[in-house]
């Protein structure tokens, strides 16, 4: 079939995913931006106040420390996450048949709503709870924390719930990148006296720019919105240790009714994930073409 002939063909099935994506995603955009142009509060009326909501937003004293907080989550997470989303495709690799029954198991956290993922991790971090009774069970009893009420562990206890979820999402991405490396090019090197790890880290590891690439865009694009997982087990606190953007801008809306300033503040989280993701896909995809 030629290639005219088949893009006309493929036109019925991608009209629905355009509608849905204009309905869901560029319509609440293009209405989100006037609407940051005012003092809304979700009444009937407002007045425009022009650039006011983003220039309230030097003043704001709340948004430089859940800015920083969103940051460091980010960074941690897409780093931990990524990392040992790697070293678990490895392994499923080496397992054969048991790894692709594992790898099932390992995507279904990723399955579940962060609501019900924060519930269940906020039982296990209770003073009481089953993390600090397992270190006391082991002889490491010193090691047990407050873990979300202690400022100096409660965001990266948030961290490690997202960690939990998603590692398994990035070591299918992994997985699939690792089944695409030509298996002559890794026994060559095996042939030729070469180690594991040196197998791995000189023919592997460039292959999987790609996969590289598609797992860190992800993870921090949805680490730059994370607001599930905050609100549900810590609700930005203790003092304010785990406000995220996404956390503070619901509760602008929300709770406080500033309906305008908070959308302005959606706008602003727009524009960093827009940055950071396309500065990141940007420098990873030129590694791929160093790399391959």
């Amino acid at each position: 079939m030629p290639p005219l002939t088949r893009s006309r063909s493929l036109v019925p099935f991608a009209v629905p995913a355009i509608a849905l994506y204009t309905l869901l995603m560029l319509y609440p955009l293009v209405k989100a931006i006037p609407l940051s142009l005012t003092d809304s509060t979700g009444g009937p009326t407002a007045d425009n106040v022009g650039l006011a909501n983003y220039r309230a937003m030097a003043h704001d004293v709340n948004l430089g420390p859940a800015l920083w907080h969103t940051l460091v989550f980010t960074v941690v997470v897409v780093v931990v996450q990524n990392a040992i989303g790697l070293g678990l495709a490895l392994m499923l690799r080496r397992w054969g048949a048991y790894g692709k029954a594992l790898a099932v198991v390992l995507l279904t956290p990723a399955l579940l709503s962060g609501v019900m993922a924060s519930y269940i991790w906020s039982s296990l971090y209770q003073q009481d709870g089953a993390i600090n009774s397992l270190l006391k069970a082991v002889g490491l009893g010193a090691l047990s924390q407050v873990w979300l009420g202690d400022p100096s562990t409660a965001l990266y206890a948030i961290a490690f719930v997202n960690i939990w979820m998603y590692a398994g999402f990035s070591a299918s991405i992994f997985a699939a990148g690792l089944r695409t490396v030509p298996q002559d090019l890794a026994e060559a090197a095996r042939l030729d006296g070469a180690t594991r790890a040196q197998v791995f880290w000189r023919v592997e590891w460039p292959m999987l720019a790609p996969s590289v690439t598609v797992a860190v865009t992800l993870s921090l694009m949805g680490c730059l919105r994370v607001l599930e997982l905050p609100l549900v087990m810590t609700n930005g606190g203790p003092a304010g240790s785990t406000d995220t953007l996404g956390l503070l801008i619901y509760q602008t809306i929300f709770t406080d009714g500033e309906l305008g300033y908070g959308t302005a503040l959606s706008v602003l989280l727009l524009a960093v994930v827009v940055v950071l993701a396309t500065g990141t896909n940007t420098l990873l995809r030129r590694r791929e073409g160093h790399v391959l």
